[in-house]
This record gives C-alpha cells, sequence and structure tokens, in this order.
C-alpha cells in the first residue's frame, strides 16, 4: 500500500529543507544589494555582485549534473548545503566585525553559486527516489508553493532584519542553511541511481569522460518529440517573460506611480505565483503536456499585452496575477515528465541541460526588455513582447509532435 505523499517522512524531510533554505536565501538576496550600495554608493557594483553568482552558477552547471550523476548523492546534496551555510556564516562574521568590502561580496557570491548548481538537481533526482510515479504531481506541486511562499516571505522579512543590523539577515540566512543541512541529511535521499538503467538505455554515456556525458543527455533529449518542442517554446517564454520586467516598471512610472506602487503592482506575480502553486497539482493533470505549455504561453501573451491597456497605474495587477496563475502547472507537469522519462542514472545530467536551457537566454531578457522600453515606451515595449508570445504560440501549435505530446515513454524516433 502507496504511503500518502503527507506521510512520506523522508519527502517532507527534504521539502522542508528546501523551504528553510530558500526562505534564508531570499532573506539575503534583498539585503545584500542594500547593504553593498550603503557601503559603496554604487548600483552597478551591486549588480557585479549579483552578476558573479549568476556566472558561477552557470558556467558549473554541466559538469556539476555530470558530477552529480556519478558521485554519492546524498553526500553531494549534504556537502553542498554545509559549504553554502559556511559561506553565509564567513560573510556574516566580517559584516559583525565590519572587514567586510565588496571583493569579499563578489568571492562568496561566487562560490554560493557554485554551490547552489549542485544543490538544486540532486533535489530534483531525489525526488523521484522517495516518491511514488502516482505521486509526483502532488510532490512537485508542493515544490511550486515552496519556491513562491519564500519569494511572497523573504524579501520583506529580509528588510525587515536588515532594519534590525546589517549583519541580522546574514546571521538568520547562516541558521536557516544549516537547519537545511540537517533536514537534508535525515531524508536519507537514495546515494546513486540504480545502474540496471545503465543497461537498458545505452543512450546514457555513462563512463565515457565528462563531456560526452553531457551531449548524451542532449542527445537523448533531441531524439524525443514533444519534450524538444516544449523545451523550445520553454526557452523562448523565459526569454520574452524575462524581458517584461523592465517595461512593467517603466509603464507604472508613466502613468503617475512612484516606488510603493511599483512595488505592489508587481506583487501581482507573487500573489498569482503562490495561488497558482496551490492549484498546480489539479490543473496539471487536466490537460496533456503539450497542449498546457500552448495554452500557459498563450495566456502569459494576451496577460502580458493586456497591461498596456489604458486603465490606470494599478491595472497591470490584474493580468500579473493571471500570468503567474497559469505558469506553477507548467512547471509541475514538465517536472513530471523528465522524472517519469529520463533514465535515472542521467538525471543529474538532464536537469543541469534544461537549467542551462531556461537560464542561458534569461540574461539577455533584462537587456531586450530595456532596449524595447526605451524605443517604444512601457506600453508599447508590453505590446510587442506580449504580441511575440502570442507569435509563439501560434508557431508552435502548428507543430503536431507538441499538439500530441503527453509525457508518455514512447519509442525513440
Amino acid at each position: 500500500m502507496t504511503v500518502p505523499l503527507r506521510k512520506n517522512v523522508r519527502f517532507q524531510l527534504l521539502w522542508i529543507g528546501g523551504a528553510v533554505s530558500e526562505l534564508g536565501t531570499e532573506l539575503s538576496r534583498l539585503a545584500t544589494p542594500l547593504l553593498v550600495l550603503a557601503l559603496t554608493g554604487s548600483p552597478g557594483l551591486a549588480g557585479v555582485v549579483a552578476g558573479a553568482r549568476t556566472a558561477a552558477f552557470l558556467a558549473v552547471q554541466i559538469p556539476a549534473g555530470v558530477w552529480i550523476d556519478r558521485w554519492d548523492r546524498r553526500r553531494t546534496l549534504v556537502t553542498a548545503q554545509g559549504l553554502q551555510a559556511a559561506v553565509s556564516a564567513l560573510l556574516a562574521a566580517l559584516i559583525l566585525t565590519d572587514q567586510v568590502q565588496v571583493w569579499h561580496f563578489v568571492a562568496l557570491a561566487v562560490l554560493d553559486g557554485l554551490c547552489t548548481a549542485f544543490i538544486g538537481p540532486v533535489q530534483d533526482t531525489a525526488i523521484r527516489g522517495i516518491v511514488p510515479p502516482e505521486q509526483l504531481h502532488g510532490a512537485y506541486a508542493q515544490e511550486e508553493s515552496r519556491a513562491h511562499a519564500a519569494g511572497l516571505a523573504g524579501p520583506p522579512l529580509g528588510g525587515l532584519l536588515y532594519g534590525l543590523g546589517r549583519a541580522v539577515p546574514f546571521v538568520v540566512e547562516t541558521f536557516a542553511l544549516l537547519a537545511a543541512t540537517l533536514f537534508y541529511a535525515l531524508a536519507k535521499v537514495p546515494r546513486r541511481p540504480s545502474t540496471a538503467a545503465d543497461a537498458a538505455d545505452d543512450d546514457s554515456g555513462e563512463g565515457r569522460g565528462m563531456g560526452r556525458e553531457a551531449l548524451a543527455a542532449l542527445a537523448w533529449l533531441w531524439r524525443r518529440p514533444g519534450l524538444r518542442e516544449a523545451t523550445g517554446v520553454v526557452m523562448v517564454l523565459n526569454l520574452l517573460g524575462g524581458a517584461s520586467m523592465i517595461p512593467l516598471i517603466v509603464l507604472v512610472g508613466e502613468r503617475g506611480g512612484d516606488a510603493r506602487v511599483t512595488g505592489t503592482v508587481l506583487a501581482g506575480f507573487g500573489i498569482g505565483g503562490l495561488a497558482g502553486a496551490l492549484l498546480s497539482g489539479r490543473i496539471s493533470r487536466l490537460m496533456p503536456p503539450g497542449r498546457i505549455v500552448l495554452a500557459v504561453v498563450t495566456v502569459f501573451g494576451v496577460s502580458l499585452t493586456a497591461t498596456a491597456l489604458p486603465w490606470g497605474m494599478w491595472w497591470p495587477m490584474v493580468p500579473l496575477v493571471f500570468i503567474t496563475l497559469s505558469t506553477p502547472s507548467l512547471n509541475v507537469v514538465l517536472n513530471v515528465v523528465i522524472a517519469r522519462l529520463v533514465p535515472e542514472p542521467m538525471l543529474g545530467r538532464m536537469g543541469a541541460v534544461l537549467s542551462m536551457g531556461g537560464m542561458g537566454l534569461k540574461p539577455l531578457g533584462p537587456v531586450l526588455g530595456g532596449a524595447l522600453a526605451a524605443a517604444l515606451g512601457g506600453a508599447g515595449a508590453l505590446l510587442t513582447l506580449g504580441g511575440l508570445l502570442c507569435l509563439t504560440a501560434a508557431v508552435a501549435a502548428l507543430s503536431p509532435e507538441l499538439r500530441r505530446f503527453t509525457g508518455e515513454p514512447v519509442p525513440a524516433a
């Protein structure tokens, strides 16, 4: 008899560890730029610190995926989380002793990004190892709610703690990351994938060298019609969706909104995201994955276009809620598909490949959005981006592979 997900102790410990870790990280995500600005007065240097973390994450993502498929996954997760806690503790100590400098932020941001590149993929592989296939929808829906809840609670709590003292958010983050390390250790995630899958699927590439193992994961994805097209559409969605933030800020400002109004309007993302995460498990079962991809991109495009309607500075908050109300379902269904279809010895690499695909174009989003806003204004830029997303959905709908994609195992093409 299958144990209900809520009574799956190993999964719940893994989930609690992830929730505590994400909340701690969100605390410093706001506090770090505030402190860098206070020390230097330079927004550019604050951006350098954030960019250093992202660059380190992207640089090691693919090698991390390969190593995760080779190493003891339980030890990798606990070690990476423990090192991240040590990095946070070192930064807190430097701040408390008034010795912190900008290069400290950059160096420690790089180390933090390296740890994150390992933690995420191991968490994903662990879920498949401890959750039965029929409960994956519920598990990934719970994962989505964790991420959105942390995103909502973290920034205001981080700001409150920073007001109590510059080092306070970093001290709290350190304890949160240490607690996450303990929860991960107690979860006892599977150490290694079963070797039987290697013999069953000679696409795994295991034992061929790092480059060949990474290429094996790419080749596996390319030979899966439907999943291949869905991945491409999501990459475009991440690019154009990521480009919308600056035009939204410009639009609210053009309509007379100040920083308070802008922040409240953008909270629509978090409100819709949390509600969507709570509903995502049910929504993801209503349609096959291919149609969910098309539906979410269409809703995103139409809603983004609707933000440009001339109904005042508060209006954009309404369509923003609809945008993030739909996207968690896409995340859940694609995570379930990957967990079901990818051979277990390849899960780490495939998670890294998909993460790189999603993140690879993401840094271009703000550049594109800023250029469009400068040339067309906030409303013009949002109309353009929304129109491009609707066009993406229309073109993607022409693909019979995507329309028929059910996420069920099929022979490779």
